[in-house]
């Protein structure tokens, strides 16, 4: 009875508790499907900093831009000024 009960023990513990050991074949598996997982993001990631770097160019030059057209548009109403006075005081002058 108790041989019975040591065998029935130990095929209840190997049923409960199986002890695999990991192969080569396993760990082939992993590496191939972390390349795998890497190959897909590693390029996602690249496109999406190299688009984020220039959206920031882009950003830096528009500012400047709208600086640069609001200057121009500031030298011109000076220069209109300028060229106002310039012609009322040279007929002012000349007549």
């Amino acid at each position: 009875m108790n041989v019975e009960k040591d065998e029935l023990l130990g095929k209840v513990e190997q049923v409960l508790s199986p002890k695999k050991k990991l192969d080569l074949t396993y760990l082939f598996f992993f590496i191939s499907g972390l390349i795998l997982v890497l190959g897909i993001l590693a390029p996602k990631v690249y496109l999406t900093q190299q688009i984020y770097f220039k959206s920031r160019e882009i950003s830096k030059l528009k500012t400047e831009y709208d600086t640069l057209k609001e200057e121009h548009r500031v030298i011109g109403a000076s220069v209109e000024g300028i060229r106002y006075k310039n012609q009322v005081l040279d007929t002012l002058f000349y007549d």
